[in-house]
């Protein structure tokens, strides 16, 4: 029904923005992401939008960039995963490392947002894999997901395995972990691996 909203933010808190225009304020739940991109009370900005349909509400959602309200429409599309989940998950990841972690399993990433259990992260790997591989279009990021799925592919060799858990060791996330030795030979030696995929990393 709504494409996007064009108007002066006239509230706005951690999870809310009112967005006036035509004489009448909207308001918008979004991502803490969103939050940050946008300008104070009192500037201009668009947002993204979903109407949200319920026997008792209507509910709109905003999203800064386009690329988050696609995500957020392929969340919901998953079994279990409401609005709500949609929002708190976009709002601890941005949509890029999203697609990271589901390229490479990583649903304890996932779990992190607030509300979202193993059992919803491990839905959401599973059922959007696919998905995201066929829609997949940037050039850097398509790379870095074949370069996950690489990795992944490669797990069961005791090599990889041991650099992604030793990368993890050292502060970086599995799905950082497994991009970098995803797009490192994968018939080098552990300790090669990790220092190959650290000098990626930087």
């Amino acid at each position: 029904m709504f494409y996007s909203i064009t108007g002066e933010i006239v509230y706005s808190d951690t999870n809310t923005v009112a967005v006036q225009c035509g004489g009448v304020a909207f308001s918008c739940n979004v991502t803490f992401n969103t939050i940050r991109k946008i300008g104070p009370v009192g500037s201009e900005v668009t947002l993204y939008t979903y109407l949200n349909v319920k026997e008792d509400a209507l509910d709109l959602f905003g999203f800064y960039e386009k690329s988050e309200l696609d995500m957020f429409k392929m969340l919901i599309s998953v079994s279990g995963v409401g609005p709500k989940a949609g929002l708190a998950i976009l709002s601890e990841l941005e949509p890029s490392q999203l697609v990271m972690c589901i390229a490479t399993g990583d649903f304890k990433t996932i779990t992190k947002a607030q509300g979202v259990g193993p059992k919803v992260a491990q839905r959401v790997v599973l059922e959007l894999k696919d998905k995201i591989a066929k829609n997949m279009t940037a050039a850097s990021a398509a790379e870095d997901f074949k370069a996950a799925a690489a990795a992944t592919a490669n797990i069961g060799q005791s090599n990889v395995s041991e650099a992604v858990s030793a990368l993890v060791s050292l502060g970086y996330s599995q799905s950082e972990a497994s991009i970098a030795v995803g797009k490192c030979e994968p018939t080098l030696g552990t300790e090669e691996l990790v220092k190959q995929a650290l000098k990626k990393l930087m």
